[in-house]
């Protein structure tokens, strides 16, 4: 089956914020990924997020490091993905996860198709 990359950007997080800064991948270049499983955890001026893959498919390439602040709509992972997948729609839910931090931590998840 053909594969496209697709390039996921980092999604507007609410509350106003513009950038967030990258805690820890949970993946890397080459790694296979399902739909929903954790992708990177990222610190806002608000709470830690994890943020879930949109898609099924092969991690193709991060573009920024841990403690690298990246902007919101910027490159955050390209990922290569079966051809007749396409794009996902954004990010939208957040489901609170369990604490390990004095911060809120909160799983955001795509929509069910």
């Amino acid at each position: 089956m053909a594969e496209e990359t697709i390039t996921f950007t980092l999604p507007d997080l609410g509350e106003g914020l513009v950038e967030a800064t990258v805690l820890e991948w949970e993946v890397e270049a080459g790694d296979d990924i399902a739909r929903n499983d954790p992708l990177v955890e990222v610190e806002t001026t608000k709470s830690a997020v994890i943020i879930p893959s949109p898609h099924d498919g092969r991690v193709v390439e991060l573009h920024a490091g841990p403690d690298e602040v990246v902007r919101v709509g910027a490159p955050l992972v390209t990922f290569a993905v079966a051809a007749a997948e396409g794009p996902r729609a954004g990010i939208v839910g957040t489901v609170p996860e369990e604490e390990s931090r004095p911060r809120r931590r909160v799983r955001l998840t795509p929509p069910s198709e």
